[in-house]
């Protein structure tokens, strides 16, 4: 399910970095802060951490609270099963799948903690933090933290026992098995 979780981290870095190359075709300086788009995975085995980070549009206050809404909340979960619930075929439910995603939720599978830090262009920097066991979250503003410029880092602290997703060859065929089709360079 780690798989799972690291295409979706993939999909969103995607997302994130399509958003600000669409705003820099009419307005370049959306590039100042960070002029490449990339995608960065860094496994850290002394801390058992995975991070993900790329060089997107990031999130500002007001979309950040929706992320809060969305990541600290289980409505996006409470919404797929009532939609799931609803639907009598297959194919529907293969529907909502896609709509829904696997979530966010799904990095607790494979971590216990997990801290989303977000930069935007037009805002501060911000952090979310939540433990796999406790459903509440904290939200900050990181004044004192590795300063990103502009993008997201998703750092998931690894459970003891899925630390083989710290192994490069691992990773790379996640990688490989989840970026078909994302066009931005992915550094390892």
């Amino acid at each position: 399910m780690v798989d799972v979780n690291i295409g979706d981290s993939e999909t969103f870095a995607f997302h994130a970095l399509d958003k600000i190359r669409v705003e820099s075709l009419t307005d370049p300086s959306k590039l100042d802060a960070q002029p490449e788009l990339y995608i960065r995975l860094v496994p850290d085995k002394t801390n058992n951490t995975l991070s993900i980070i790329d060089s997107g549009i990031g999130m500002t206050k007001a979309v950040y609270v929706d992320l809060v809404n969305n990541l600290g909340t289980r409505s996006a979960t409470m919404e797929f099963t009532e939609a799931l619930a609803s639907r009598a075929r297959a194919s529907d439910v293969s529907k909502d799948v896609r709509r829904f995603g696997v979530g966010f939720r799904s990095a607790f599978l494979a971590a216990q903690k997990v801290i989303v830090t977000t930069k935007h262009n037009d805002d501060q920097q911000y952090i979310w933090e939540s433990q796999a066991d406790d459903d509440s979250f904290t939200v900050t503003r990181d004044v004192d933290g590795e300063q990103l410029g502009r993008g997201n880092k998703i750092t998931l602290f690894l459970k003891e026992d899925q630390l083989e997703y710290l192994e490069e060859m691992m990773i790379k065929d996640l990688v490989k098995k989840h970026s078909k089709f994302i066009s931005y360079p992915i550094y390892f």
